[in-house]
């Protein structure tokens, strides 16, 4: 399928000098694939660069926020994918590089509902600040699909997590909004359906200050950031956690719904 006939899978619009990017594959819980990971990439680089637009709040369609990586496009592709790309995304489609490679470092609310896990729950964690509606649910996957979850526990901890990130990150386990603003890590936690409307009642306020002095504080903090993204990749990549059987097997039971393991540890 070329460009032109892609699905708009991330929608873009402006007003107030507000952008809002929606991810927009409900049909699919919002679930990313290297395709809407792409899409999503040029959505933000358009914010970037865009002079009507000071704030970004990204929001799920449908049911979700999104249910991270699709697994079956993603993590089931063809072993000599998985090595020639050094992981389970393509080129160009690597989640981590959303939010650290910018010109003019705009600040990026995440209004999630529903769900927020794995990659999504990466995306959120980038973000400046975090608005999640009551009940939503988050999780690090990457814990239980055997791949390595140590980016995550670095993005709650730098938020603050502390304990509270080593025990999500090693467990992963779902937990609550309300779990994750108690410790920190989410910055608001709404009445049902009120999420979009407190998001864009931060993103006002911001838009109200002087965007440099914003900005400022916006790539001072994605510098730190992206350095802690960087040191967890260091310590992870030379595992290839994602060439490993007990990766294959979750993924595989994940697709076929069932239990997965039992887990051999290679």
């Amino acid at each position: 399928m070329n460009q032109m006939t892609q699905p708009e899978l991330v929608l873009y619009a402006v007003e107030n000098r507000v952008a809002t990017i929606t991810l927009n594959r409900p049909e699919k819980l919002n679930a990313f694939s290297d395709d809407s990971v792409m899409q999503l990439g040029a959505a933000l680089r358009r914010f970037d660069i865009d002079a009507d637009a000071d704030v970004a709040v990204i929001r799920g369609n449908g049911r979700a926020f999104s249910s991270g990586a699709d697994v079956i496009q993603r993590q089931l592709r063809p072993r000599e994918e998985l090595v020639k790309y050094g992981g389970p995304q393509a080129w160009g489609a690597h989640a981590n590089d959303l939010l650290t490679r910018a010109t003019n470092w705009k600040p990026v609310i995440s209004a999630v509902h529903g769900y927020a896990i794995g990659m999504a729950l990466g995306l959120a964690l980038e973000s400046e600040l975090i608005v999640a509606e009551e009940g939503t649910k988050f999780q690090v996957t990457e814990t239980s699909r055997g791949l390595a979850p140590v980016r995550y526990w670095a993005l709650m901890n730098l938020r603050g997590g502390g304990s509270f990130a080593v025990e999500a990150t090693i467990t992963g386990r779902f937990f609550t909004a309300e779990e994750g603003f108690k410790a920190g890590i989410i910055d608001r936690v709404t009445p049902k359906g009120e999420h979009m409307q407190v998001a864009y009642e931060l993103a006002r306020q911001i838009a109200e200050n002087p965007p440099l002095s914003v900005r400022a504080a916006v790539r001072a903090r994605r510098w730190y950031m992206d350095q802690a993204e960087r040191e967890a990749y260091l310590q992870t990549a030379p595992l290839k956690l994602h060439l490993t059987e007990d990766f294959h097997e979750s993924a595989k039971a994940f697709a076929e719904k069932r239990k997965g393991g039992p887990y051999k540890g290679r």
